[in-house]
């Protein structure tokens, strides 16, 4: 499969992520995956290097997230505005060799939990989401009143409702690439806990600091 890499993980199953693509690699890779199953892995870099060896092939971290194109458009310089959605979570067994007609990279990867997840095992962490952006302080992020309506949607996985908070509530970037390589959904439910309760008792003790007489412009995101 093409690998697609940057600095953070920047696709989570579920998530739909815009890309503008104007590099002569990714050009030639749309191109590519366009004519087949319209699919490939956005994978992460490894440490720094890459920053020196950008255009070479700098080390990569072994999860990815597999990435479906939904909407393309061709423009006339070349380039590509694309929608990507995320599909699954899978880690990179190994890279191929480079060739001279392929300018982009492309890897054997295997899925991340492919495992059926029990849906009504999860319906504890559902009922723990919309206690906490209903009853506590977590209800004042801007984000929470549109989450709270998924997690009201019965016709709504959790596993799915669980990747939503993942990607637009939680902006740690290592818990983020954890829960990209974790394939265990109620691993995952604990990790994303973790992190909501950290990030209430941020705002309860700045709630304590009168947060009313904060400049203008300040706001809890």
């Amino acid at each position: 499969m093409p690998l697609f890499a940057l600095d953070a993980v920047s696709l989570l199953p579920q998530q739909a992520l815009p890309l503008h693509i104007f590099e002569p690699r990714y050009r030639q890779m749309v191109e590519c995956v366009l004519d087949g199953a319209g699919q490939f892995a956005m994978a992460v870099f490894s440490g720094t290097s890459w920053k020196q060896h950008y255009h070479g092939r700098p080390a990569l971290r072994p999860a990815v997230c597999v990435g479906h194109i939904v909407q393309h458009e061709k423009l006339p310089d070349g380039t590509f505005n694309i929608l990507v959605q995320g599909v699954c979570r899978a880690r990179i067994v190994y890279e191929l060799p480079p060739s001279a007609e392929t300018l982009y990279r492309e890897a054997v990867i295997e899925p991340i939990g492919s495992e059926s997840i029990d849906q009504e095992h999860l319906q504890v962490s559902r009922d723990r989401l919309d206690d906490l952006l209903t009853n506590t302080s977590l209800r004042q992020l801007r984000a929470a009143r549109p989450v709270l309506q998924f997690v009201r949607n019965g016709e709504v996985p959790t596993s799915a409702v669980l990747e939503l908070v993942s990607f637009t509530l939680l902006s740690d970037q290592e818990l983020r690439y954890r829960l990209l390589s974790e394939g265990d959904a109620a691993v995952r439910a604990g990790l994303i806990f973790g992190e909501l309760s950290s990030l209430r008792d941020l705002i309860d003790r700045a709630q304590r600091q009168k947060p009313e007489s904060w400049p203008k412009g300040c706001s809890w995101n």
